[in-house]
């Protein structure tokens, strides 16, 4: 894991650097002093935290409850072999490593490189915005994967899918499987979460970051299904996600700045009249 680590944290430096055109850098100074001039933010950030906590555990969790079953076959039976025929179509060397880094690498990376570019640019709105969506998306999914499992296409026999990601990443089972349960396919949060950051970016009206997100979901989205992991409905589902995601995440990120704002205006009438 680290070699995964050092290059995930170069990636998200340099993914910051092309989003905001500033000295990536200077992230570390803008996220301690928004830590400290906004107790919400602080509030939000251990929130997010949190929540990334309990995805962490929901095995642990899933793994105690005596619930019993698999919606496997029921998804098999509604899509057949669309994967399978992506895979054959598509299939070459050098696009299994393009998708296996943007799946394992760019995809966590871009969640601290959204916030870190919001940061830099002082859009503290989508700052907000994005922890909010990436709260959403989890709240949402977790329950999905305790009580809804569905298996990963390549280890349902019968659909005839190979698991590309081990042609490069041969340890994935043994290093990142812990972290991501075999039957916790549905809603796919590889597609919600790069789908909310891509209309987060869209909305926010940096160009730079939109065309970066927009190419990195497109090419994410691509790879659930040529690497072998994901069914279409868990794409589906995710899309829906994140499309909830990134509006619910705006909305309430309006709402608590201008409680901010009002409750900065109060103080400052506050001082005024001291005087």
């Amino acid at each position: 894991m680290g070699t995964i680590t050092l290059a995930s944290t170069a990636t998200v430096i340099i993914l910051i650097w092309l989003g905001s055109l500033r000295n990536p850098f200077h992230v570390i100074k803008e996220f301690a002093s928004t830590l400290i001039s906004s107790r919400r933010f602080l509030i939000l950030f251990i929130t997010v935290a949190g929540i990334l906590f309990i995805n962490k555990y929901e095995l642990t969790i899933e793994k105690s409850m005596k619930f019993q079953a698999d919606f496997t076959p029921w998804i098999f039976g509604i899509e057949g072999h669309f994967v399978k025929n992506l895979q054959e179509f598509f299939y070459n060397p050098i696009i299994t490593e393009i998708c296996v880094f943007f799946y394992v690498i760019v995809f966590q990376s871009l969640l601290i490189a959204s916030i870190g570019v919001y940061l830099l640019n002082k859009n503290k709105l989508f700052v907000y915005a994005t922890c909010f969506a990436i709260v959403i998306n989890y709240v949402v999914a977790i329950p999905f994967y305790l009580f809804f499992p569905v298996n990963e296409v390549w280890s349902y026999p019968l659909s005839g899918v190979t698991f590309h990601m081990l042609d490069v990443f041969p340890l994935f089972e043994k290093l990142y499987r812990p972290l991501s349960g075999l039957d916790n396919c549905f809603p796919s949060l590889h597609t919600s979460i790069s789908v909310t950051i891509m209309l987060l970016a869209v909305r926010s009206g940096n160009l730079h970051w939109r065309l970066i997100t927009t190419i990195s979901a497109t090419i994410v989205v691509f790879s659930i299904f040529y690497l072998g992991i994901h069914w279409v409905t868990d794409m589906i589902a995710g899309s829906l996600l994140g499309i909830t995601a990134s509006t619910l995440g705006i909305y309430w990120a309006r709402l608590t700045l201008n409680k901010e704002q009002g409750l900065h205006k109060k103080r400052s009438k506050a001082v005024d009249l001291s005087y």
